[in-house]
């Protein structure tokens, strides 16, 4: 008797230090959310995507303490609604419950943190810290009350063992309504005169090795995830199966469906189809068997494919990393597989409803009882989501905007609201605007700012000796115009020049400053040397053309009323010689005009 009293305490001890263990590998997924989200973006915006994911931690431990722990856990009030907020960490501590606290902030700051990858790229971060304290301190403990704090959904058999539906579907679903909120980012979306978008263009993340190494940290922080709260040797171990079968497998689907729909095997969709696997096991981690999981991975590798295909082509909602498609569809089909492939075969199987009745899935011959209760609990908690997060976002948007200005959202949230050059510092990154400003530069609202007559932001500068002739009607005269701009608008200047005739021209990135001596730059609080700035340069050489129609066309193409829109100069050329054919002076030119 006494050797099973101390093998039962050793090994409740055991699982008070996994279950704290557990925690902290679900601290650690905030490491890999950050670098999928950042390796996602593009370089512009590392900076500010690793401060969202940062302050996503910090600012939900505070909203914890004052009032999301009491929310979530404390004493059952309002028919199961919410717990009482209270402040027993300061009145109590020294019977406070340490480690169950640890353990649901951990849980409580991914669900924010899912929202920041799908409103990357032009969100406020003003804005990004509001509505990550609301999420972490009032709608998560809210909901979540309802599943794990004894509330109502949990007191009538409604399962969802590690967070399908009360984080991953949650923070899905706040980060539709946001990314619908805020917009798409500029370009993403071409549309034509009438409204419609006629293109959908790709913004490739920049960095996918860092995205890859983020999601190979999720997945093992995933066995904390769902299997710290297991209470058995045996069901740890089949959660651990369940948790590795599931994304293994909507990988290698995901992997052969691109193959065949694209030609060519999707690295980046595959590594979303494996955290679309990992959020689809979350909630029937505990209650299915080998066979439920490779059923559930199999169709959340095709749902990730069809989510992203169906917010950029049909919903036309920019999501950046796929954060719909991964947690609010996986989410929801995760919480919905409980109801379909829940076997009592499983390890230390306990779903029971409120009668304690022995609830089984209908695939395993349980009948609809437990599906409907769990499409009940999905629907509720989604309709609280929504309304919570609208009147949210409503509120923040009115009062201090959730959006950056466009300006801002070009350049960069690194260097515009964290004073950040680079997250590269000392390696040359160049930006890639490309073609999806063509239409969309159009459709920046530039407000109020005071704008620069054309003179000024596209300065012209001739060399003294170049005639008056060669500028207004062209002739036998051969000319050099060279063009700095900034680099979003070469492909627009390049069609421009293209219309005019002239199809041979070189294209350089180049560094400097004029009037604006670049931006003032910090690093740790000191001041850097003024920044030089990347630049665009284009020379072209024309004769017949005639100099003046390429200056107006350069002009009306880079004009945007600020100094620095660029600068044209002109120079006198002797002679041209073609390589190939030996063609001199005109006769060389007239296949590049």
């Amino acid at each position: 008797m006494v050797t099973q009293e101390i093998m039962d305490y050793v090994g409740g001890e055991l699982y008070g230090v996994w279950f704290l263990i557990g925690a902290a590998l679900v601290f650690w997924m905030q490491a890999g959310f950050a670098m999928v989200e950042s390796g996602f973006a593009r370089a512009k915006n590392a900076g500010n995507i690793l401060m969202k994911n940062l302050m996503d931690f910090c600012i939900g431990t505070v909203m914890f303490i004052a009032i999301g722990f009491g929310l979530l856990l404390g004493e059952d009030a309002f028919f199961g609604l919410l717990g009482k907020p209270n402040l027993q960490i300061f009145s109590g501590y020294g019977s406070f419950d340490w480690s169950n606290f640890v353990f649901n902030l951990v849980f409580c700051a991914t669900t924010a943190t899912i929202v920041s990858g799908a409103m990357a790229e032009r969100t406020r971060f003003l804005s990004y810290c509001v509505y990550s304290a609301i999420i972490s301190g009032v709608i998560y403990p809210i909901e979540a009350h309802w599943t794990w704090g004894g509330g109502w959904l949990s007191q009538i058999g409604f399962h969802d063992f590690a967070g399908s539906t009360c984080i991953h579907m949650v923070g899905g679903i706040c980060a539709l309504i946001g990314a619908i909120m805020v917009g798409p980012r500029i370009g993403k979306f071409v549309r034509d005169k009438d409204g419609k978008v006629v293109k959908v263009n790709a913004f490739p993340g920049h960095n996918i090795p860092i995205g890859a190494l983020g999601v190979f940290i999720l997945w093992l922080g995933w066995y904390g995830f769902n299997g710290a709260a297991a209470t058995s040797l045996g069901q740890l171990g089949s959660i651990f199966v369940t948790t590795t079968i599931a994304p293994a497998v909507a990988t290698v689907v995901c992997m052969i469906f691109t193959w065949v729909k694209y030609g060519k095997p999707d690295v980046s969709m595959c590594l979303n189809a494996s955290l679309a696997g990992l959020v689809g096991i979350t909630a029937p981690c505990d209650v299915v068997d080998a066979f439920g999981s490779i059923v559930i991975g199999a169709v959340a590798g095709l749902l990730v494919v069809f989510g992203v295909w169906l917010l950029d082509h049909k919903l036309h909602i920019d999501d950046p990393v796929g954060a719909v498609a991964v947690h609010m569809m996986n989410g929801v089909w995760g919480t919905v597989a409980v109801g379909l492939f829940a076997t009592d075969s499983a390890p230390g199987y306990s779903l029971a409803d409120a009668d304690g009745n022995v609830l089984i899935g209908l695939f395993y011959g349980g009948g609809v009882k437990l599906l409907g209760i769990q499409c009940l609990g999905i629907l509720s908690t989604a309709a609280f989501t929504v309304v919570t997060i609208f009147i949210t976002f409503a509120v923040i948007k009115k009062i201090f905007g959730l959006r950056a200005t466009a300006e801002e959202e070009i350049t960069g949230l690194d260097i515009t609201e964290h004073g950040l050059p680079s997250a590269y510092a000392d390696f040359e990154i160049q930006n890639s605007y490309g073609a999806e400003y063509l239409d969309g530069m159009t459709d920046i609202d530039l407000g109020d700012l005071e704008l620069a007559p054309v003179e000024t932001a596209v300065e012209v500068k001739v060399a003294p000796n170049v005639d008056k002739q060669t500028m207004e009607q062209g002739g036998p005269k051969m000319t050099k115009i060279e063009i700095l701009c900034k680099e979003r608008n070469l492909e627009r200047l390049k069609n421009a020049l293209i219309s005019l005739g002239i199809t041979g021209m070189t294209v350089s990135h180049v560094m400097g400053c004029g009037a604006q001596k670049g931006q003032p730059e910090y690093y740790r609080g000191v001041a850097l040397e003024a920044a030089l700035l990347p630049k665009i340069r284009i020379d072209v050489v024309v004769c017949a053309v005639p100099v003046r129609k390429v200056i107006e066309a350069a002009k009306k193409t880079l004009y945007t009323g600020h100094i620095g829109d660029g600068k044209i100069f002109i120079y006198n050329v002797e002679n041209v010689i073609k390589i190939r054919t030996g063609e001199e002076g005109y006769d060389a030119l007239q296949d590049e005009e």
